[in-house]
């Protein structure tokens, strides 16, 4: 049985492994988007109780359905009722954790353009509040995740109408992030760069 998750991606069940500390490559998963990877970690996570995160569902006013028969309806037509905030999220260690996840086809800079205004006040807010808040960027190119605090996205979100610059630097992003290296468990261990910045 298919089992898909509100947003349709499919569940997949994390395989039970002796060895959750190995830091091998998992080849097996290239070509998976980075929400798949995020996901898939967000499901080790929770499994093993270390944190509860998830995606957050995109909210949508159904307009239209058709019910060829009466299992099988089809949405036809529905619209964002609003813009969305960040993509993902949930508690770890007692702490809320709030943040987007990027692909980016560019090899030397992120595009600012990848975020919208919304979900940068809605990071600026939750910041107000004390709560843990990034971006995860990967660089498609060369499969490379990073992961960018969020008052490092907001300096250079600031700054893009009075310096002029559309784009974070790779170089600032290697240099200011934490590099997450993938693993076979959890597949993206994005929980490790964020202790790296809390403590």
């Amino acid at each position: 049985m298919t089992i898909r998750y509100p947003n349709g991606n499919q569940f997949y069940e994390q395989p039970a492994s002796s060895n959750t500390h190995n830091d091998s490559i998992d080849f097996s998963n290239r070509g998976m988007t980075l929400e798949d990877e995020i996901n898939k970690s967000n499901q080790y996570y929770l499994k093993n109780g270390i944190a509860v995160i998830h995606k957050k569902p995109t909210p949508i006013q159904i307009v239209s359905v058709d019910y060829p028969k009466r299992s099988a309806a089809r949405i036809k037509e529905a619209y964002f009722r609003k813009a969305s905030t960040t993509d993902y999220n949930g508690v770890y260690k007692g702490k809320y954790i709030d943040f987007d996840a990027k692909e980016t086809k560019s090899k030397t800079s992120f595009p600012l353009k990848n975020f919208h205004k919304h979900q940068v006040e809605h990071m600026r807010q939750c910041l107000k509040q004390q709560g843990i808040c990034f971006a995860i960027i990967k660089f498609i190119s060369d499969q490379s995740v990073y992961l960018l605090k969020a008052t490092d996205l907001i300096d250079y979100w600031d700054k893009q109408e009075t310096v002029g610059r559309k784009s974070i630097p790779r170089k600032v992003i290697e240099k200011d992030g934490f590099l997450i290296a993938y693993r076979i468990n959890p597949l993206l261990p994005y929980l490790t760069a964020v202790d790296s910045f809390i403590e």
